[in-house]
């Protein structure tokens, strides 16, 4: 007796969400469904055509809290109260109810504060004192690409799928990526048009595209909308 092929999606959370909201203007923070609307659209390619998709895992990592004093206007930002951790707090807690969906959840570590990215190109362009707008906390994520390493390894030595389907644009999963392959799995890398590394392509059995969801704006409603 023979039995399906079987697939699973690692969809790595950090790189999907930049992604997704990147192709906005202004950027809008991705739901739920336009995560899910991207597994739909792998469960749809050739490349695991006729097999079974046994999970989707998404890897992220649990949004940063406490409480940081700006070193140079004094204003002091409780992190567990931003719009930030509002959005990755709702995302998380509604894949985790989604259908056919598995969080790996890392660790956050908070290092002070650092330039943020629109600032340092100001400054490169044109020198001047650094003001307190142009600091943003600086925020790291620990233990996710372990994650991702270890269940590529489990999944490859137990033989629970066949074929992996890497959402990903991280060139350190290459070490991953060549064990699952020395023990027979297929790999297929999807980077969402990402710029990446020859070499991390190199190591995929396949690297495959799809059309990514547009993401919108949140609905607003009557009770959004304060009277005037």
């Amino acid at each position: 007796m023979s039995f399906p092929s079987r697939y699973a999606v690692l969809l790595d959370g950090g790189f999907v969400i930049r992604k997704l909201s990147g192709r906005t203007r202004p950027k809008v923070f991705p739901t739920a469904d336009d995560i899910e609307a991207i597994s739909n659209a792998l469960e749809a390619h050739p490349c695991v055509a006729n097999q079974t998709r046994i999970q989707n895992y998404f890897y992220h990592a649990q949004p940063a809290t406490g409480v940081l004093q700006n070193p140079i206007s004094g204003i002091r930002i409780d992190l567990a109260q931003t719009e930030v951790y509002k959005q990755h707090e709702s995302l998380l807690k509604k894949l985790e109810l989604r259908r056919d969906f598995a969080l790996r959840l890392g660790e956050t570590s908070t290092h002070d504060w650092g330039l943020g990215g629109r600032a340092l190109k100001s400054l490169l362009h044109r020198p001047r004192l650094i003001e307190a707008h142009d600091l943003i906390p600086n925020i790291e994520q620990k233990g996710v690409d372990l994650r991702i390493g270890l269940d590529i390894a489990r999944l490859a030595l137990t033989r629970s799928a066949q074929s992996i389907v890497a959402v990903t644009g991280d060139s350190d999963l290459v070490p991953a990526f060549k064990f699952a392959r020395r023990e027979g799995m297929r790999v297929f890398l999807c980077h969402l048009d990402h710029g990446i590394k020859r070499e991390l392509k190199a190591h995929a059995d396949e690297v495959i595209d799809i059309e990514l969801p547009i993401v919108k704006p949140p609905r607003v409603t009557s009770k959004s909308v304060q009277a005037g």
